[in-house]
């Protein structure tokens, strides 16, 4: 049941959508069409809150109802199958009802960059990086999120030392911001004559992108900017102009390359886009670890240096050690199926969010 503090959160949110249909029957709105805007905006996120209050109030009556049906002996049976039945409903009303009230973060909405590195494992770790790449690909494609890579360092045999894709979609951040850390994968190489199972990891960094360079002060004193030619794929071109462009932020020692673009101003904006993220991507890690610190309990730490996830080849599973969940779909689920990874994540932090809110 809900308490009534929620229920005054609730009922403050309703005659909120109350003000902006008001508002929005008002002409003179329309002539803000900024402020117009951003009303339709809040309305769409309110007006599914307050119908299931409304869909909690029925089921509220109708379990009062049945109370008082269950007093005749007649009915009593009746009622009773009824009270069940409105008590699932309320229970399952309330928890989208709290959840609806957890604090919404800022950057759930947001495209990505999502970073993967080969790490130990040698060529070993670059083939599980580009084996990542197509997971995280396959799975924006099933979202009908559209990508693109950004910066690319492929390995001799096989497989990418270091890649960059930029994710594009409603959610994505929501959606992939706990792939961030070390995933680790055992199998036997296909050099391995021997026929021993190796272990190999590689890193992922989801960083959510920012709006506008200016959510991030770029001062261009604390930014060294090389420009060089290209390498690798590209013809002609890449040999002949300094096209690829490096930027060193000063104050925190990061650096971006981008190379894949054909003009040195196309690598040098989507450069700085990247060196956004990863300043912003710092400083939330950053917010993380010290909220971690003081509640332990919470799943992983933050820190991208916690291994997170395990892909077991000889037995067809992977383990998301944060949960101590095992799957036995490997091939599946390196085909794109994470959402029976990702939604637990989810559900296991709004239930710690929720531990939060009633505190």
């Amino acid at each position: 049941m809900l308490d009534d503090r929620l229920r005054h959160r609730l009922y403050a949110l309703a005659r909120r959508l109350e003000e902006i249909d008001r508002q929005l029957s008002d002409s003179s709105t329309l002539g803000d069409i900024c402020f117009y805007t951003a009303l339709l905006q809040e309305r769409s996120e309110l007006e599914p809150v307050v119908e299931t209050l409304r869909s909690y109030e029925s089921s509220e009556a109708d379990l009062e109802a049945a109370r008082e049906l269950s007093l005749d002996p007649d009915t009593a049976d009746f009622a009773f199958d009824e009270m069940a039945q409105a008590r699932k409903r309320l229970d399952a009303y309330g928890r989208t009802l709290r959840i609806s009230l957890l604090p919404k973060d800022p950057n759930d909405e947001r495209n990505v960059f999502l970073e993967l590195r080969a790490g130990t494992g040698g060529d070993e770790s670059a083939l599980f990086v580009g084996d990542l790449l197509r997971m995280y690909l396959r799975y924006a494609e099933s979202r009908g999120w559209t990508s693109e890579v950004v910066s690319s360092n492929p390995s001799e045999h096989g497989g990418y030392r270091e890649i960059i894709v930029r994710i594009v979609g409603r959610g994505v951040y929501e959606r992939l911001k706990f792939e961030s850390g070390v995933h680790r994968v055992q199998r036997v190489p296909a050099t391995e004559s021997a026929g021993r199972i190796h272990t190999s990891a590689a890193t992922v960094a989801v960083m959510p992108e920012a709006d506008e360079l200016d959510e991030v002060d770029l001062n261009p004193s604390d930014l060294r900017i090389d420009v060089f030619r290209a390498s690798g794929a590209g013809g002609q071109h890449v040999q002949k102009t300094d096209s690829a462009v490096r930027i060193t932020h000063l104050p925190t020692g990061l650096t971006v390359e981008c190379q894949d673009e054909r003009s040195q101003t196309q690598n040098k904006a989507r450069a700085m886009s990247i060196l956004a993220a990863r300043i912003r991507a710092a400083r939330l890690a950053e917010q993380q670890a010290r909220e971690a610190s003081e509640r332990r309990e919470l799943v992983g730490s933050g820190d991208r240096s916690e291994r997170i996830r395990t892909y077991n080849f000889p037995q067809g599973r992977v383990t998301d050690h944060r949960l101590n969940l095992t799957l036995y779909k490997l091939s599946d689920i390196l085909d794109g199926d994470l959402d029976e990874l990702i939604e637990p994540l989810l559900m296991e932090h709004q239930v710690r969010e929720l531990a939060a809110l009633g505190e």
